[in-house]
């Protein structure tokens, strides 16, 4: 089933891809809920009409993803957290990434941050998801309290 869709939807693709998903997929979730929209050959014909207008708009949000992509990186980040010897009482997600982040300036949505489950001390990298062409690799260091 082709279905052109209306928001990001992970492991899927992303805004005005058309995609081809299975058609208890498509008809039960992505439709619903409102992530799709079925690619008829008119849908097609209007999505390449938007996506030539919006070309030039979308230059101007790539440049400020790299800008704030390069605000990132200038940004140390490092975590303290409980532990006993290297291993901690708990466990660091994205979301103790995204406060970190919070405080230094730069809010980003805890869901365009990939690192997962982090249980020891160490320096780690996280993805960090600023645009479908914007990725960076976010270096950061969890210290024992």
């Amino acid at each position: 089933m082709e279905l052109i869709l209306k928001q990001d939807v992970q492991n899927v693709g992303f805004k005005d891809d058309v995609v081809t998903v299975k058609n208890g997929y498509g008809r039960n979730f992505l439709i619903p809920q409102g992530f799709a929209d079925l690619a008829t050959s008119s849908a097609k014909k209007v999505l390449a009409e938007n996506l030539k207008q919006r070309a030039h708009k979308e230059a101007k949000v790539v440049s400020d993803a790299q800008a704030i992509a390069e605000a990132l990186k200038a940004i140390e980040i490092k975590i303290t957290a409980k532990a006993g010897g290297e291993k901690l009482f708990g466990s660091i997600t994205n979301i103790d990434i995204a406060d970190v982040l919070a405080k230094g300036g730069q809010v980003i949505d805890r869901k365009f941050i990939t690192s997962g489950i982090v249980k020891r001390t160490g320096k780690y990298t996280a993805s960090v998801r600023l645009h479908r062409d914007v990725i960076i690799e976010l270096p950061y260091e969890i210290i024992a309290e």
